[in-house]
């Protein structure tokens, strides 16, 4: 790591493809960022769709989605590890949801087998709170509360997620691979997906047009 590393945190802000990342993965990509330390950063893809919805998802797991808003809803592709395994944002919760049992908040990070990690309590088993009033939740029972017509109001579900090691994402950004801001969770939930990208660089007063592949970062 460069001598003159300056620690930065960017959890509960997006990541904003630049031009120039032409990563199959990461291209014109919006990355919701759940943590970001000096050990490396974890995110979220929310702006690329996977080829199956949650009424498809629901029923590969043998559950049935109870939550009519939700069925034509896509999963998403949330980045290139772990890609078979399932990753829920969603609004915090309080207390337990009906369908759910108590558990606890895992306040660290996505360990090697996907799991969070940490000792708050929270609704679901395995759930890592984010700053911003989010929680990303990786156990089965938050979907069995939507199966019972339960569980978060808003939802993101994603398959597999993005991971960058130490140094990593600074060094990209240092690349000017990505611009940065702060979220907005209207982006995440209430916003088309064709749109997500462009109302992204919003928060930032730039339109796509303006971007060239040579413009450094926010």
């Amino acid at each position: 790591m460069p001598d003159d590393y300056a620690p930065m945190n960017l959890t509960h802000h997006f990541l904003i493809a630049m031009p120039g990342l032409e990563d199959a993965s990461f291209s014109r990509s919006v990355v919701y960022v759940c943590e970001h330390s000096e050990r490396g950063a974890l995110g979220l893809i929310i702006n690329k769709p996977a080829e199956i919805n949650l009424r498809g998802l629901f029923e590969k797991v043998d559950l049935t989605l109870g939550r009519a808003d939700l069925l034509d809803q896509p999963v998403f592709r949330g980045g290139p590890v772990q890609t078979e395994r399932g990753f829920v944002l969603h609004d915090a919760m309080r207390g337990t949801p009906q369908g759910g049992q108590a558990g606890r908040r895992e306040v660290a990070t996505v360990d090697e087998e996907g799991e969070a990690e940490g000792d708050e309590p929270s609704s679901y088993a395995s759930t890592m709170a984010i700053a911003g009033g989010l929680e990303m939740t990786t156990s089965k029972d938050v979907l069995e509360a939507l199966s019972h017509g339960a569980g978060p109001q808003r939802v993101l579900v994603a398959l597999g997620y993005s991971a960058w090691g130490e140094g990593q994402l600074e060094s990209e950004l240092a690349e000017n691979s990505w611009l940065t801001v702060g979220a907005d969770t209207a982006v995440i939930f209430e916003t088309p997906v064709v749109e997500r990208y462009d109302r992204a660089l919003g928060l930032l007063g730039l339109q796509s047009w303006m971007l060239s592949r040579d413009a450094g970062h926010a």
